[in-house]
C-alpha cells in the first residue's frame, strides 16, 4: 500500500483515523492522550518541505527532525513525541503499511531527574483548611481539596468523577485512569465527610439547571456554577486560588498534592508497590520518583531503627 503525504503534509484520513481508533479502542488511551499524538504525527508529516511517501522516511530524517525539535523543545517533551512517533511506526508495521521502522535506530535524549514538587504536611492541611463560608462554593472546594489529597487522584479522574463510583458505606473510589485502567482507592473520613457535606450543594445546582431549562447533569460528582461537569481547568484553579490564599510559596497545582499524597505515605513507612497501586502506576519505575524523603527524614528513620545508630 502506497501512501502520500498531501500538501503541508497532512496523513491520508483513512490511516491516520484508523491509527486515532487503534490508540482509543485497542490501547484504550485517554482523549487528551489521542489528541496529543495526533497532533505530534502530524507535525512530524508537516517536516518534510516536499510530498514523500511514508515507507521512504529514512533514520536521516528522523534525525534531522529531532535535531529541529531539540533546538526548540525541552528535552521531555522531545521524548514525549518521540514515544507517540514510534508508537505510529509501529502501528504502520502491524498494518504492513510500512516494512521498516525509521525510528529504531533513533535513541531517546536523556532527561534531567526529575523531582516533583510536593507540599509538607503543614502546607496541605493548611491548603484544606483555607475554603470558608464566604466562599461561593466553599463545600464543594473543601471536597474536591480534600479528595485530590486523600487519593492521590490525577486532576482528570476528578474531573470525571461520577457520582456513582463513590462508595459511601466502604469509604472507596473506583478510579479510571489511564488507559482506561480501573482501581479502587481508599479515602479518609474527612474527605468522605466533606464529600457529604457538599452533596446538599449539588442538588441545589442540579435543580437551578433544570430551572434553567437545561438537562440534568446526573453523572458528574462535581459541578460548575451552571450545573454542568467541573473541568480540569477549574479545578487546577480552586487549587491554584486557594493555595495563594492560603501564602504557601510553592506554585500549587492539583498535580502537586499528588505527588504530596506519595510522599507523605513513603515516609510514613507505605510499601513502593502499594503507593503504586493507590496511583495507577503501570510501572514501578514511574512510581520510585517518589523516593526523594529528605535527608532529616532519613536520619530519623536511621536513628530510630539502626541498633548502632544511637548517639550518646
Amino acid at each position: 500500500m502506497t501512501i502520500f503525504f498531501q500538501e503541508k503534509h497532512q496523513a491520508d484520513e483513512t490511516y491516520l483515523h484508523s491509527f486515532i481508533k487503534w490508540l482509543e479502542v485497542e490501547k484504550g488511551y485517554s482523549p487528551h492522550t489521542v489528541s496529543n499524538y495526533r497532533r505530534d504525527v502530524l507535525e512530524f508529516l508537516s517536516f518534510s518541505e516536499e510530498p514523500m511517501h511514508v515507507d521512504s522516511i529514512d533514520v536521516h530524517f528522523v534525525r534531522s527532525f529531532v535535531f529541529q525539535l531539540n533546538s526548540r523543545c525541552k528535552s521531555s517533551s522531545v521524548a514525549r513525541k518521540l514515544s507517540a512517533l514510534r508508537t505510529f511506526f509501529r502501528y504502520l508495521l502491524k498494518e504492513k503499511i510500512v516494512d521498516h521502522d525509521p525510528f529504531a535506530a533513533v535513541s531517546t535524549p536523556k532527561q534531567g531527574k526529575y523531582i516533583p514538587v510536593y507540599l509538607t504536611i503543614d502546607e496541605v492541611f493548611t491548603l484544606l483548611d483555607e475554603p470558608g463560608m464566604n466562599d461561593t462554593f466553599c463545600l464543594r472546594d473543601k471536597a474536591v481539596l480534600e479528595l485530590l489529597y486523600s487519593t492521590g487522584m490525577r486532576v482528570a479522574e476528578i474531573a470525571s468523577l461520577n457520582i456513582d463510583r463513590v462508595d459511601f458505606a466502604g469509604g472507596m473510589v473506583k478510579v479510571t485512569g489511564k488507559g482506561n485502567r480501573q482501581r479502587l482507592v481508599p479515602m479518609g473520613d474527612p474527605a468522605l465527610d466533606r464529600i457529604n457535606d457538599y452533596l446538599p450543594e449539588r442538588r441545589e445546582l442540579t435543580a437551578a439547571r433544570v430551572k434553567r431549562g437545561h438537562e440534568p447533569e446526573l453523572k458528574a460528582l462535581f459541578l460548575n456554577s451552571r450545573g454542568g461537569r467541573l473541568t480540569t481547568r477549574s479545578v487546577e484553579r480552586i487549587v491554584s486560588y486557594y493555595a495563594e490564599r492560603a501564602g504557601i510559596a510553592t506554585r500549587v497545582t492539583p498535580h502537586a498534592l499528588r505527588h504530596s499524597f506519595a510522599t507523605h505515605l513513603l515516609e510514613m513507612g507505605a510499601d513502593l508497590r502499594a503507593v503504586q497501586e493507590l496511583l495507577g502506576h503501570a510501572s514501578l519505575s514511574t512510581t520510585q520518583k517518589y523516593t526523594h524523603l529528605n535527608m532529616d527524614h532519613l536520619m530519623n528513620v536511621y536513628d530510630g531503627a539502626h541498633p548502632k545508630a544511637k548517639r550518646s
